[in-house]
């Protein structure tokens, strides 16, 4: 079966959650900017999802560049990414409306923890599907960055319970360490 199919549905889907957590901010009553600062942790919520979203969208598509056609194991380990990347919306405006409490914070970084899982079993799901082609395994080698960011987020939900602001700064770290898209696909395929 061709990708382009799953990289289609994908994007939508990926669009559509962006769209559903920005209806989710709401507009102040006020007219004056002061009126804005209550929505302040709402908005950074908002902000870092936002940039995750956009991380395991740019990753995805530099993924799926390496894969020429996809199996129905593939189809179901992405809609497992899909799955878990669907509750960010719930978990975002959760943690904003409660001004970062205990529960919601740790609660979002299972949400993470769980994506970043599903999104290894995808890429290892590529790999044992395209075993006759070392390209895609040769790309991702050891994936150092992948198992930091989750043994950072596996830290981090138990952290949010003594420190919830400690948290949401490792959750940024992990943003901040793949701000830079994962190049090694690409790297390769120009190579």
């Amino acid at each position: 079966m061709s990708k382009d199919r799953l990289e289609a549905f994908s994007d939508g889907v990926i669009a559509i959650l962006i769209t559903i957590m920005v209806l989710e901010l709401r507009v102040p009553h006020g007219v004056d900017l002061g009126s804005l600062i209550p929505m302040g942790p709402v908005f950074l919520c908002y902000a870092l999802s936002f940039v995750f979203l956009g991380i395991y969208w740019n990753n995805h598509h530099h993924l799926f560049q390496a894969v020429k056609r996809v199996q129905g194991v593939v189809l179901w380990a992405n809609l497992h990414l899909l799955f878990w990347l669907s509750l960010i919306p719930f978990v975002t405006s959760w943690m904003g409306e409660n001004q970062f409490a205990a529960t919601p914070v740790a609660l979002y970084g299972v949400v993470l923890l769980c994506s970043g899982i599903a999104y290894t079993i995808l890429v290892r799901t590529l790999i044992g599907a395209h075993a006759e082609n070392a390209f895609l395994a040769d790309a991702i080698g050891d994936d150092i960055k992948g198992k930091i960011s989750l043994v950072v987020y596996a830290i981090a939900i138990p952290l949010a319970f003594f420190s919830a602001w400690a948290a949401c700064a490792l959750y940024v770290l992990v943003a901040v360490i793949w701000l830079v898209p994962d190049r090694r696909i690409e790297t390769k395929l120009i190579s």
